[in-house]
């Protein structure tokens, strides 16, 4: 039996600043989409040359019906000299409509942030907030049979706004993990880092934090069976590195210990990475991390400050910090750690305190932040809105950042000048 549509999928992320990683949120999308019985065509922008001419060649080659873009990060989230990314998506979108008059749909992590703002600001014709691997065959299946798109969860039309409420999949076995062979055969396997997510959603609900705009409060999980399964898949295929971008690897801790003991069990031979949370954690979980092939973790405590952390609404105390950050240690697990200076209550004290703390951890490497972006239905937005730093019907597409004003000038030569002696540290 013949496909149905002839789908071409983009991602159109160029960033690679910390690492190059594969673009799997799209390709768990493609490996639903051709489960329902669609050809796709799948483009990975990072590793093409020439845009318009890659562009072209996908159109004119596979005539797609349609046309699926991923749209990744909105901007760096840096506050001096900061980058805005969605015009270069806006060169893509231009590019298709240029060579092909299919509906062009968005999607992915950054569209999810911004549905409507997004979809003016790039033109396109609809866009997917959420999971797009459950909605977009479902977009297909109307659109082939002619039929009404009101009602499906989390699709905007531009100039109409939401059809359906937003809805997430309970069950996350249910969703397709993407294949190796999607992938362009010239990808150099042992270098690249491959992101592998085992869990959506978290309810902790950080003051600045968009998780929830993306995958809701409720954590979710796979099957620690079928993670590692997916993983020994991709290790035939000669991957080595992974990087799990769970929002907290951690959390909840005893899925964290079983899907580290069958990874152990199972003779992967995996080295990887992923996000600590300071606030849950055991010995025995570090310890089996490390025995996994844990080399690296992102331990994001954002400050040094008891009063800052409780500003952000974080569940975790300077001691924790400490006590997490001596098990990683022990364990030969690296620490990258994070501060997120100059948001609600900050004050030279405070950035000392935070300086100072972070010196004392003895960490391997140190990411630091000046201002903190402000996005939607977040407790900073809230907050910068009272404080009439934003105004209420600021959509925040364009990066705003909250910085207490009497800092700025200030913090940006303190936070400088204790960086340049130290290595390790960078912004």
């Amino acid at each position: 039996m013949s496909a149905k549509m002839n789908v071409l999928l983009i991602s159109a992320n160029r960033e690679d600043i910390n690492m190059r990683s594969l673009p799997m949120g799209l390709a768990c999308v493609a490996v639903a989409v051709e489960r329902a019985g669609h050809a796709v065509t799948f483009l990975d922008l990072l590793s093409v040359q020439e845009i318009p001419s890659a562009v072209e060649n996908a159109i004119r080659s596979h005539r797609p019906q349609i046309i699926g873009i991923s749209v990744r990060n909105i901007d760096d989230q840096v506050m001096y000299q900061g980058r805005f990314l969605l015009d270069q998506i806006k060169e893509v979108v231009r590019q298709c409509r240029r060579f092909s008059e299919a509906p062009i749909v968005l999607g992915g992590a950054g569209y999810s942030i911004f549905p409507e703002s997004a979809l003016e600001y790039l033109g396109a014709d609809m866009g997917i907030q959420g999971e797009g691997e459950a909605v977009f065959p479902m977009l297909l299946q109307r659109i082939e049979a002619k039929k009404d798109l009101a009602g499906i969860p989390g699709l905007y039309l531009r100039g109409k706004g939401l059809q359906g409420p937003m809805s997430f999949i309970h069950d996350l076995d249910q969703m397709p993990f993407p294949e190796p062979s999607i992938f362009d055969a010239k990808t150099d396997n042992a270098s690249t880092w491959l992101p592998i997510q085992t869990r959506r959603g978290c309810p902790l609900g950080c003051s600045y934090c968009s998780t929830a705009s993306i995958e809701g409060r409720i954590t979710r999980r796979r099957s620690s069976v079928a993670v590692v399964a997916n993983l020994a898949k991709w290790m035939t295929a000669g991957y080595r590195q992974i990087y799990f971008v769970d929002n907290t690897f951690n959390l909840p801790v005893s899925y964290a210990l079983e899907l580290c003991r069958q990874i152990a069990e199972a003779g992967l031979n995996l080295d990887w990475r992923c996000i600590f949370y300071p606030g849950h954690f055991s010995r025995e979980l570090v310890e089996a991390m490390s025995k996994a092939g844990c080399r690296e973790v992102s331990l994001g405590f954002e400050s040094g400050c008891e009063d800052i952390l409780l500003r952000m609404n974080k569940h975790f105390d300077l001691e924790k910090i400490r006590n997490a950050n001596h098990l990683l240690e022990e364990a030969g697990i690296r620490r990258m750690g994070f501060l997120l200076l100059g948001g609600p209550g900050e004050t030279r004290a405070s950035v000392e305190e935070s300086l100072a703390f972070a010196d004392s951890l003895h960490l391997d490497s140190l990411k630091l932040t000046l201002g903190i972006r402000i996005y939607p239905q977040t407790h900073l937005s809230k907050l910068a809105v009272e404080e009439g730093k934003i105004k209420p019907d600021d959509q925040l597409l364009l990066p705003r950042f909250y910085l207490v004003e009497e800092l700025q000038s200030w913090l940006r030569e303190t936070v400088t000048a204790w960086a340049k002696v130290r290595p390790n540290c960078f912004f």
